[in-house]
C-alpha cells in the first residue's frame, strides 16, 4: 500500500468525505498488546477457528432472561466459489443491515444478528439463535456452535440501562446459509456475507461520523460496498482477531 493513503470518512448518511492518512508507520503512541503473538492475515479456516476458540478459558455471564442481555451470532459459511478451480476455502461472515427506526440506539447499524433476551430463553445461546432465527429466518442450531466470544459490556450515554453482550461463533453449510433473508423487514433492512479476508484488508479501512446521545464523533470502521462495519460489531470482530492471532487494520493503533 502507498505510504499516503486515503482514508475515507462517512457520515450518518454514508456519505463520503476523504481524508488523507499516513499508512507508511504507526502512530507514535500506537501499542500492540500483543506483540509477539499477532501477525499479519494469512487465510483462516473453520479448523483454525475452531482450536483457537477451544483453546481459549470461557467465563460466561451470569444469565437471566432479562432485557439487559443480549445475545448475536458470527455466523461463518463457506463462500460460493470455495473449493472450485483448485481455490481454497475462503470463509465468510453473515452481517445485517438494521432497519432505521426512531428510538432504536442501533438504528441503521450493520450488526451481527442477535438481539435481547426474554424470559422464555434458558441461556445466552437460545438468545442468539432464536433472534437470528426472527431475523433472517437461519435455523441455528447445537453442532453449528462453534465457540464463545468475549463477553463485551454495552454502556452508551443514550442507552438507559447498562446491558451485556454474548457472542458466538457459528459454522453453518451451504444449504443453511442460503436460507438467510430480511425476514423482518422493519427490523432488518439487508442481510449480506462479507470474505473474511476483508476484514483484514488496509484499503477497506474508514471512519464513520456518528452521534451518541447528540454528540458527533468519529470512529473506526471497515468498509464493504455502501456497508460500513463498526462500533459494538467491530469491537467483537477484534476479540476474534485478538483470539485467532490476527490484527483489525481498522483498529490497529486506534485507542477508540
Amino acid at each position: 500500500m502507498p505510504g499516503d493513503g486515503l482514508k475515507k470518512v462517512v457520515n450518518a448518511k454514508n456519505q463520503f468525505v476523504p481524508r488523507h492518512t499516513d499508512f507508511s508507520s504507526p502512530q507514535r503512541d500506537e501499542v500492540d498488546a500483543y506483540p509477539d503473538k499477532r501477525h499479519p492475515y494469512t487465510m483462516l479456516t473453520i479448523n483454525d477457528i475452531r482450536t483457537a476458540l477451544e483453546k481459549r478459558a470461557h467465563e460466561p455471564a451470569e444469565f437471566r432472561g432479562h432485557y439487559t442481555q443480549a445475545a448475536v451470532a458470527m455466523i461463518l459459511a463457506d463462500g460460493e466459489s470455495s473449493g472450485q478451480n483448485g481455490h481454497e476455502s475462503e470463509l465468510e461472515v453473515c452481517f445485517i443491515r438494521r432497519a432505521e427506526r426512531n428510538g432504536d440506539p442501533w438504528s441503521g447499524q450493520v450488526a451481527f444478528p442477535g438481539g435481547r433476551a426474554g424470559p422464555e430463553d434458558p441461556d445466552a445461546h437460545a438468545v442468539a439463535e432464536r433472534e437470528t432465527l426472527e431475523e433472517i429466518g437461519l435455523t441455528l442450531v447445537e453442532n453449528h456452535r462453534v465457540g464463545p466470544l468475549p463477553i463485551r459490556p454495552i454502556d452508551r450515554a443514550d442507552i438507559r440501562e447498562a446491558m451485556t453482550l454474548s457472542p458466538f461463533v457459528y459454522y453453518v453449510d451451504q444449504e443453511t446459509k442460503n436460507t438467510a433473508f430480511a425476514k423482518i423487514p422493519e427490523e432488518v433492512a439487508h442481510v449480506f456475507w462479507v470474505p473474511i479476508t476483508h476484514l483484514f484488508d488496509e484499503t477497506a479501512v474508514t471512519e464513520l461520523e456518528y452521534p451518541i446521545a447528540e454528540t458527533w464523533s468519529t470512529f473506526p470502521g471497515i468498509l464493504f460496498g455502501e456497508h460500513v462495519i463498526w462500533g459494538l460489531t467491530l469491537r467483537v470482530l477484534d476479540s476474534f482477531a485478538e483470539i485467532t492471532q490476527r490484527t483489525l487494520p481498522a483498529l490497529k493503533g486506534n485507542h477508540w
